[in-house]
C-alpha cells in the first residue's frame, strides 16, 4: 500500500472507469439521435422529433459529467505519469491535443445548437446539427482509440537522441492497424449502451403506463439497433480485436484463456477457474479446437500457451484478466439472447403486453455498462507489464517525486467529488424521466 505506482495505477483506472460511464452513453446516443432525426425528416411525423429532443436533453447531462470527471485525468499525465509523458509525449500528444482542439469542440458546439437553437434552425439544419454532433462524438473517440492503440501497438515512431520517442509518420500513426479495430468495436459497444439505455426507459414508461407513444417508439428504436449492434460488436468487431490480440500480444490472449500449456486444436473455455499456482483451469467446460479457429482462422492452429513466454513477461494479474474476459464475453452473448427474444416479441406484437421482457429490458441496461468496463480492464491489464507495449514497462512511467501518500490523498478526494457528481447526474436524468418527452405526437 505504500508502493507509489500501486496509487498511481489505482487513481488512473478509478477515474478512468468513473468517467468512461458516460461518454460511452453520448457516443452511442449520438448516433440514436441521428436515427430519430432522419425518421422525423423523413416522416414528418413529431413522435420522432419528441424521442430526439427528449435523449437530446440526455445527451447534455451525460456530456456535462462527462467532460467534469476527464479532466483529472489530463492531469494524472503530468502529476503521476511523468516519465511516461516525458518519454512518449511527442507522439501521443497529438491525438490527445486533436480530440481536445477540435473534436472536442466541434461536439460542445453543435450541442449547443441542439438543445437551444431548434426553433431558429429549419429540419434540415437542426438534422444537421445532430450529424455534426455524431461526428464530432466519434471523432473525439477515435482520438483517444488511437492514442491507446499506440500504448497496445507502437507504430510510426523512433527513438530520438534525447531517449524519447518521435513522431515519423504521423498516418502510420493515426491508421494504427489496431486503432482501426479496436475503434470499430468500441463504437460499436457504445450504440448497445445507446439502444440499452434507451429501450429500459421504453420498458419503464409502458410498465408505469404513461407516454405510451414514445414508450412504443423507445422500445422499438432501442430493440433493433440493440440486436443489430450487440451482434456486429461480437462478429465481425470482436472477431477482427481478437485475432489482433493473437497476433501481437499472444502472451495476452493465453492470459484471457487461462492457457498455460500450447498445442494445436486449442479449446475454447467457456467456464473454469484458473490455478496460476497449479498452472491448470479447474473445473473446466470447454469447446474443442474453438480457440484456435477464432485466434488465427484454421482449427489445427497452433496457440501459445504462457510457458512459451518468460513469466516476467506474464500479464499480473491472470485470474483478474481472465474474469474479466469471461464476464464481457458472457455478457455479450447474454445481451444479443435478451435482444432478440425482445425482437421476436415485437415483429409478433407482443412486447409492450410481456410485462416478463418488459422488466427485463429495464432491469438489463447495466449489462453493456458491465460488459465495456470489463472489456476495458481486459485491454490494460492485458497489456501489463507495458505502459508501452514492448517500449516500457510501467514502472518506468511513474512519476518519482510523487509518493503514495499525495496519490492516496487525491484519489479520495476525487472519490468524494466523484459521489456528488453521481447523486447530481441522477437527480437531473431522474427528472428528466420523471417529466418525459414533450408529447407533440400524443396530442396530435
Amino acid at each position: 500500500m505504500g508502493d507509489p505506482l500501486f496509487w498511481h495505477r489505482l487513481q488512473f483506472g478509478f477515474t478512468a472507469t468513473f468517467h468512461y460511464l458516460f461518454p460511452q452513453l453520448t457516443m452511442g446516443l449520438a448516433f440514436i439521435i441521428v436515427v430519430l432525426k432522419a425518421l422525423g425528416l423523413k416522416t414528418g411525423e413529431a413522435r420522432y422529433n419528441d424521442a430526439a429532443r427528449f435523449w437530446i436533453r440526455i445527451f447534455g447531462i451525460n456530456f456535462a459529467i462527462g467532460v467534469v470527471t476527464g479532466i483529472p485525468m489530463e492531469f494524472q499525465f503530468g502529476t503521476n505519469w511523468a516519465q511516461f509523458s516525458r518519454f512518449s509525449g511527442g507522439i501521443i500528444g497529438q491525438t490527445l491535443g486533436m480530440e481536445g482542439m477540435f473534436a472536442f469542440f466541434l461536439e460542445s458546439s453543435f450541442l449547443g445548437l441542439l438543445v437551444w437553437g431548434e426553433k431558429k434552425l429549419s429540419p434540415k439544419g437542426h438534422f444537421g446539427a445532430a450529424l455534426a454532433l455524431w461526428i464530432g462524438s466519434w471523432l473525439s473517440g477515435y482520438f483517444i482509440i488511437a492514442t491507446n492503440a499506440f500504448m497496445q501497438h507502437p507504430v510510426g515512431y523512433a527513438l530520438g537522441p534525447d531517449g524519447t520517442l518521435q513522431l515519423t509518420s504521423f498516418w502510420t500513426f493515426l491508421l494504427n492497424p489496431w486503432a482501426l479495430v479496436q475503434y470499430a468495436h468500441n463504437m460499436v459497444a457504445t450504440v448497445v449502451t445507446g439502444s440499452f439505455v434507451v429501450a429500459a426507459v421504453g420498458a419503464f414508461w409502458s410498465l408505469k403506463g404513461i407516454h405510451e407513444t414514445q414508450a412504443r417508439l423507445n422500445l422499438k428504436v432501442g430493440t433493433l439497433l440493440g440486436l443489430v449492434f450487440s451482434v456486429l460488436v461480437a462478429f465481425p468487431t470482436g472477431d477482427l480485436q481478437g485475432k489482433m490480440v493473437a497476433k501481437h500480444q499472444p502472451v495476452t490472449l493465453a492470459a484471457m484463456e487461462g492457457r498455460f500449456d500450447s498445442g494445436t486444436h486449442a479449446p475454447l473455455t467457456l467456464i473454469g477457474q484458473p490455478n496460476v499456482a497449479q498452472r491448470r483451469i479447474e473445473n473446466p467446460i470447454r469447446l474443442p479446437a474453438v480457440l484456435s479457429f477464432i485466434a488465427y482462422g484454421s482449427f489445427s492452429s497452433n496457440v501459445q500457451g504462457l510457458e512459451a513466454f518468460p513469466q516476467d513477461q506474464w500479464p499480473q494479474n491472470i485470474e483478474f484478466l481472465y474474469y474479466a474476459f469471461h464476464i464481457m464475453a458472457g455478457l455479450g452473448t447474454l445481451m444479443i439472447l435478451v435482444m432478440g427474444l425482445a425482437a421476436l416479441l415485437l415483429w409478433r406484437k407482443k412486447l409492450e403486453s410481456s410485462k416478463a421482457m418488459l422488466w427485463t429490458l429495464m432491469l438489463a441496461f447495466p449489462f453493456p455498462y458491465i460488459a465495456t468496463t470489463a472489456g476495458w480492464v481486459v485491454t490494460e491489464f492485458g497489456r501489463q507489464p507495458w505502459l508501452l507495449y514492448g517500449l516500457l514497462r510501467t514502472p518506468q512511467g511513474g512519476s518519482p517525486t510523487v509518493n503514495a501518500g499525495q496519490t492516496a490523498f487525491t484519489t479520495l478526494g476525487f472519490a468524494g467529488i466523484f459521489v456528488v457528481l453521481g447523486i447530481l447526474f441522477l437527480f437531473l436524468v431522474g427528472r428528466e424521466l420523471a417529466h418525459g418527452p414533450e408529447s407533440h405526437a400524443e396530442k396530435a
